[in-house]
């Protein structure tokens, strides 16, 4: 192995590469992930120390900022690791060997829905002996369970649509942030009555809860209020519901919840 070689392969130049494959088009919270770690040799022999994946998501949180002309409120992205895994040994890499290692994760109950823009990913590295470390980022699709798509088909039937669905801080909570639904009513029993209707999910073992705020007038802001509302517990409309249910008993709960609250 030559000198110049060697010192490609520290910098990153015709370094191991890694790669990892998803199997399931679309995932829902609580399945089980089909991953495959391919790890392709570079040029040169290398150590690998460590596989690290993490599963990943995004979420705002409003900072507020002094300067000479005042304070600010900013909002920022940070970023959570809502699972992760490592491989239990090291090994050597051959130049140009191909090694696959097959895993099973669980992926997490609350797991954002990704849509709007809730983003998630897994980010797999290698942990190479004196070198760059490679990296690998895969976005996922993670759709809602049938529980929850329940909820949102009887939502829409009466005719409320998703405007807007964001992954935002809240204090005191079991995760640093949550989920939160804006909707609004363009027909139906709803329109001209509302403004907007505003949906936090959270997912139990055996229990959805749900927190809902209406609001009939405009009330501004960079984030929604629900999530700073739930971080100090003043959100009065809650709703649980058992797993058991099917769907179509879980919409028909969560509207007729609604129509006793308004």
């Amino acid at each position: 192995m030559s000198f110049f070689k060697k010192t490609l392969a520290s910098l990153g130049i015709g370094s191991a590469n890694v790669d990892t494959i998803i199997h399931q088009e679309a995932l829902v919270p609580g399945q089980k992930v089909q991953v495959t770690i391919e790890v392709t040799g570079g040029a040169t022999e290398q150590h690998i120390d460590n596989i690290d994946l993490k599963l990943c998501c995004q979420y705002k949180k409003e900072v507020k900022r002094n300067r000479d002309s005042g304070s600010r409120t900013d909002v920022i992205t940070q970023t959570h690791v809502l699972a992760d895994w490592s491989l239990p040994y090291a090994f050597t890499i051959e130049p140009k060997q191909e090694r696959k290692f097959e895993l099973e994760l669980d992926l997490p109950l609350n797991t954002p829905v990704t849509i709007g823009d809730s983003n998630v990913w897994v980010q797999t590295g290698l942990d190479i002996s004196l070198g760059l470390d490679p990296k690998d980022k895969d976005p996922i699709t993670v759709r809602p369970d049938d529980l929850f798509d329940g909820v949102l088909t009887a939502l829409e039937t009466e005719g409320l649509r998703i405007r807007q669905v964001e992954c935002e801080y809240v204090k005191g909570f079991e995760l640093p942030f949550v989920q939160e639904f804006e909707f609004v009513p363009f027909d139906g029993p709803y329109h001209g009555r509302w403004r907007e209707l505003e949906m936090i999910a959270h997912r139990a073992k055996d229990e959805l809860q749900l927190w809902f705020e209406i609001d009939r007038r405009h009330q501004g802001g960079a984030l929604g209020l629900l999530s700073s509302m739930l971080g100090c517990g003043e959100l009065k409309r809650q709703l649980s519901l058992p797993t058991r249910l099917t769907p179509e008993e879980a919409g028909k709960q969560v509207i007729d919840f609604l129509n006793q609250t308004t």
